[in-house]
């Protein structure tokens, strides 16, 4: 999953171990042991199944005849009857060549291991109860929403099925384990572990459901800290849990079964807050899986990916996948770090001692004597360096946890740290659970702290701690962590899509964070894209309450085409550096639910359409067939932009006119018209739309209108990107498509 972890628990580096299982898994292999193999199929002759026991027959017959003459028996794992035509099974390399003889053979590939990538933010985002979207939507009654993560904790408060009707009669899924009800409908374990259960002991699942779909939870707080009311963005949506990530992570084997299940069992909306490296479409198996959802209406959201803030780090890029970045909201834990020089300097902590004195201790930086690991406060390496009672100022990063510096600080007897930035994490901070008083402060900061510490012989500094500030009017602002643009996979398709709240997200926790086994409305503050992830799940949850015959690109549309590009003091959103955000940060701009839900015009895009688009990316017609499941021919070829996308991304050259169209749908009112209101142009292009106008007569009528691209080449282009955007407006409605720009 895609989650900034705060290191709460202790627990082995999830990096470490996935290095470790490539290596062994590579071992195996080369031993020709068995491993686990995605196998794609074509039906025979094709043959239509009656029953998925008679598909799963004729998988198993295919599988023992791959093992002819061979010594070792492969194992089924898991048996697909929805994401596509194929299972997952335990084979050898020699197995494999067996099956490449066979005529009904289309592709087999090792498995891959994909990583995990509130009570306030239904507020920052315009949800209140009893108005607007909220009401317009029922708060999401009747949809269901499916999760794919780490497990569920029935019997959570945020769990509770408080005036959610019951499931509705297209519900066909399970719950293996006690205490579901109306809220959490289904609770299931696709990790192969025994015994099968679906219980969360990592914590991120119950964190991500309750944020995209957790009832309403009086007096939530963590430490004290945050008090209010809790809810997910759809309080009386239903919940579906498949558990799909262990130890190891997160398997593709168990995530096309867990999809593959939901998709039978009715959901409405899949939430995937995992991920991995970019891939082709056709390799990648959460983009496969998502295929087919989307062919049965299902909307899916998923994390951009923590990679950030570096370009083209982004996880989950198929144009028919919501892909989410992460950002801030107006609400921090504030822990002023106070200098001897009468600096005050503001950072972030969710643990807020009432008796930290506010006197003036020595401050010690440990990198000015003991090195570069000395400087990132590693476990041991402030041995020999008093810090004794002391502030000891620690750097961010050096692969070593946050909570976990606090910890070697507080071992080595330091009163209490301050977390200082690196260069690319700029002003992003966040309110962990530290061990000992603590601040975590921005680069800036961080700068002139050191400029003091070499100033005077005697630095000295405390930490005064000031509780849950609202209405920072810097938010939102982008999270350094959250991944960037441009997409690797499909570099002329916008990536993220859109941005939404994802930086100290309060939450459901299986356990409580305080160590108080007597508190059972347990709730905690971490961040990830992981949590903007499900808050962008729980919003399409109500849009698709509201408009039930909305596709699931409608729905990506309007929450695109609505988005808001200010902050809270109306100037464009900024990154980690306190710049303006950038197209590949922050894409579309910020989520605005209430706009979302009556968006004027939508780009709608049906599940074949992006078979051409697919072909135009190089992708052989088998390679096509292997994402749309089904035999394609690719005698139509369209580029990436032609798509009918709510954003463009295009490539120029020197002497370069591209021309595209786009289709929408009016949702809005009947009889209106449209007018270019806005159209902002970098330098070294010229843009013409045509028509200038879009006259209307009734609802769900379609236009179509054409963008023209020219390089200019009397103009000096300064970088190799640029952005623009247009704006379609009816006086009620405004409607806007940012574009990228590529100069080659």
């Amino acid at each position: 999953m895609e989650t900034k972890r705060s290191n709460i628990l202790p627990q082995v580096s999830l990096l470490l171990l996935l290095t470790v299982t490539n290596i062994f898994s590579t071992y195996f292999a080369n031993a020709d042991q068995l491993e686990t193999y995605i196998v794609n199929l074509n039906s025979p002759n094709g043959v239509e199944f009656a029953t998925n026991e008679d598909r799963y027959s004729w998988y198993n017959s295919v599988l023992m005849a791959s093992s002819a003459g061979l010594d070792v028996k492969p194992s089924m794992v898991h048996a697909y009857h929805n994401v596509f035509t194929g299972f997952a099974a335990k084979l050898s390399t020699d197995h494999v060549k067996v099956m490449e003889t066979m005529d009904e053979f289309v592709s087999a590939r090792p498995e891959r291991v994909y990583k995990l990538h509130t009570t306030h933010t239904p507020n920052f985002l315009g949800l209140h109860q009893n108005l607007g979207v909220w009401k317009g939507s029922n708060y999401g009654s009747g949809i269901i929403i499916g999760l794919l993560d780490t497990g569920i904790t029935p019997g959570h408060p945020s769990f509770n099925d408080t005036g959610v009707p019951p499931p509705p009669a297209k519900w066909k899924g399970k719950c293996e384990v006690t205490g579901c009800n109306n809220k959490l409908i289904g609770a299931r374990d696709f990790t192969g572990s025994s015994p099968v259960s679906p219980l969360d002991d990592e914590g991120h699942g119950t964190h991500t459901a309750s944020t995209a779909g957790g009832n309403f939870v009086d007096g939530a707080n963590v430490f004290g800290n945050a008090k209010g009311t809790a809810a997910g963005m759809a309080p009386l949506a239903h919940i579906a849990m498949y558990k799909v990530c262990d130890d190891f992570g997160c398997s593709d084997s168990a995530i096309l079964a867990a999809m593959d299940a939901a998709i039978e069992e009715g959901v409405d909306v899949l939430s995937l807050s995992l991920g991995g490296a970019s891939l082709p479409l056709y390799e990648d198996g959460i983009a496969v899986g998502a295929f087919s959802a989307i062919q049965r209406g299902i909307f899916v959201s998923c994390s951009a990916g923590n990679s950030g803030p570096f370009n083209s780090s982004l996880s989950n890029e198929a144009p028919w996948i919501l892909t989410v970045g992460a950002s801030t909201v107006d609400r921090t834990i504030r822990a002023t770090v106070s200098l001897g020089n009468k600096e005050l300097l503001d950072g972030e902590s969710l643990f807020q001692p009432k008796d930290f004195p506010e006197k003036l201790l020595p401050l010690v930086y440990p990198g000015l004597t003991g090195g570069q690991q000395a400087a990132f406060c590693a476990e041991g390496s402030l041995k020999g360096i008093d810090v004794k009672g002391k502030v000891v100022l620690c750097d961010r990063g050096g692969n070593i946890g946050r909570i976990d510096k606090g910890q070697a600080v507080k071992d080595a007897g330091g009163a209490a740290m301050i977390l200082a930035n690196e260069f690319t994490d700029g002003s992003s901070t966040e309110a962990d659970p530290h061990v000992l008083p603590a601040s975590h402060v921005g680069y800036k900061s961080g700068l002139l702290i050191k400029e003091y510490i070499n100033s005077t012989s005697t630095p000295s500094a405390t930490i005064i701690f000031r509780g849950t500030i609202i209405g920072v009017d810097s938010a939102p602002e982008m999270a350094s962590f959250s991944s960037r643009g441009p997409s690797v996979a499909s570099p002329g398709i916008v990536k993220p899509d859109i941005i939404g709240p994802g930086v100290s997200i309060l939450a459901a926790w299986p356990v409580s964070v305080e160590n108080s086994t007597l508190t059972k409305a347990t709730f905690n503050m971490i961040s990830g894209t992981s949590m903007s992830c499900p808050h962008l799940a729980g919003i399409s949850a109500l849009l698709k309450n509201e408009h039930p015959d909305w596709s699931p690109a409608a729905i990506k549309s309007a929450i695109m085409t609505t988005a808001d590009q200010l902050n809270l003091k109306g100037d464009p959103i900024e990154d980690e550096q306190d710049l303006p955000a950038n197209i590949f940060a922050k894409g579309s701009g910020h989520v605005n639910p209430s706009k979302a839900s009556d968006p004027g015009l939508i780009f709608d895009i049906q599940p074949d359409d992006y078979i051409p688009y697919l072909c135009g990316l190089g992708y052989t017609s088998k390679q096509v067939g292997l994402i749309v499941q089904k035999r394609v021919t690719c005698s139509q070829v369209i580029p990436e932009a032609q798509l009918n996308y709510p954003s463009f991304a295009v490539t120029l050259g020197a002497n370069d006119e591209k021309k595209f169209t786009r289709t929408v749908t009016n949702v809005g009112i009947g009889n209106s018209t449209y007018t270019l209101k806005e159209v902002s142009v970098p330098s070294g292009i010229v843009l013409g739309v045509g028509p200038g106008e879009l006259k209307f007569s009734e609802v769900n009528q379609k236009l179509t209108y054409e963008m023209i691209f020219t390089r200019d080449v009397k103009s000096e282009v300064k970088s190799p990107y640029a952005e623009g955007s247009v704006t379609w407006s009816s006086g009620k409605y405004s409607v806007r498509t940012p574009f990228s720009v590529k100069f080659v």
